[in-house]
């Protein structure tokens, strides 16, 4: 079985954390599948909801426990919370270098054989 293990604080709407990063609650859907095909679980937030480098999202409710072979849909309440500009350029530069990881250079003159 999947278990999706969810937040369960309660969040104010519009409210502000210590370091003045901004929150509120909204609907989400959640889809859970496991099977030998897909095994995931996405979480999908209302169309005028953009995230953004650093933008965290949290659900709230019951751990999602769902049969191997089985694909359900989850209605759900989330808390998004808005990086700071701060923390929205360190999360820049953060995947920057480590997308930089990903590349190899060769400086060899010659063929690789």
């Amino acid at each position: 079985m999947a278990t999706l293990a969810q937040g369960s604080a309660k969040a104010t709407k519009g409210a502000a954390t210590a370091h003045g990063a901004r929150r509120f609650d909204t609907p989400c859907t959640i889809t859970v599948e496991q099977s030998s095909e897909h095994f995931h679980a996405h979480v999908e937030l209302p169309e005028e909801i953009v995230m953004e480098p650093g933008d965290k999202v949290r659900v709230h409710g019951d751990p999602i426990s769902i049969p191997f072979g089985s694909r359900e849909v989850f209605e759900r309440t989330a808390t998004v919370t808005r990086a700071g500009p701060l923390k929205r350029l360190l999360t820049r530069c953060a995947a920057y270098f480590d997308l930089a990881e990903l590349y190899e250079v060769s400086f060899n003159a010659g063929r690789i054989k």
